[in-house]
């Protein structure tokens, strides 16, 4: 479980996490790792679910274009693909599931709830920021508020993501080992015993999105 209290949300460096404001979470419960792609298949294969990168004869999902430098949607790939659209092999199956779309985290969080019997969500991003930034504490990575050390750090932009990408910026002295995901737990957890809450894959929250504006 994830002890609530009392933290200030958000930030001065980015215009989408402004302004800065007190926020209080209760108690909540969140997973230790991001749900793998060997874990999402079961949830696949027992529900027969398709998912949004399947339907309409495989809209696809987005892999970046390092020619062109963005993202771009390619047919045909889905959530057994990698990062670059290969797929992934069954050894693979413990990084983290990717090519999911909102829709689909729900689907599988629904699933979950009725094989179990417990009540399965996304977090809030109260929740989220409250549990990645060490509570209270509200450090600025999840492994504190310095730069990344060995696995006191997480899959990031770094040394090895620039060999790929040499126009990427990040931590450049520090090297993870992984261009793209990493399998979950593949660095320290943080004070809540959570993995990967900086780095690794973009994760979704239960809340929509509306630019606030505070006087």
């Amino acid at each position: 479980p994830v002890r609530g209290g009392t933290f200030q949300m958000g930030s001065e460096d980015f215009e989408s996490e402004k302004p800065v404001h007190s926020v209080t979470v209760s108690d909540f419960f969140l997973s230790r790792y991001e749900v793998t792609v060997a874990e999402f298949k079961t949830f696949v294969d027992a529900a027969g679910y398709q998912t949004d990168a399947e339907k309409n004869g495989g809209a696809g999902s987005y892999i970046w274009n390092n020619t062109s430098s963005k993202w771009e949607l390619k047919p045909g790939i889905n959530w057994r693909h990698d990062a670059e659209g290969n797929l992934r092999p069954q050894s693979d199956y413990n990084h983290p599931v990717i090519h999911v779309s909102w829709n689909d985290a729900v689907a599988y969080c629904d699933w979950l709830s009725k094989k179990t019997g417990q009540n399965y969500r996304l977090p809030t991003e109260a929740e989220w920021e409250y549990a990645a930034g060490n509570g209270s504490r509200h450090t600025k990575y999840s492994w504190g508020d310095g730069d990344p050390a060995g696995k006191k750090g997480g899959n990031v932009a770094d040394k090895t993501a620039k060999t790929k990408f040499s126009d990427w910026t990040g931590f450049e002295k520090y090297t993870d080992g992984f261009v793209f995901t990493a399998p979950v737990g593949s660095f320290d957890a943080n004070d809540f015993g959570l993995h990967d809450m900086s780095g690794n894959v973009w994760e979704w929250c239960e809340d929509w999105y509306n630019k606030l504006r505070m006087e």
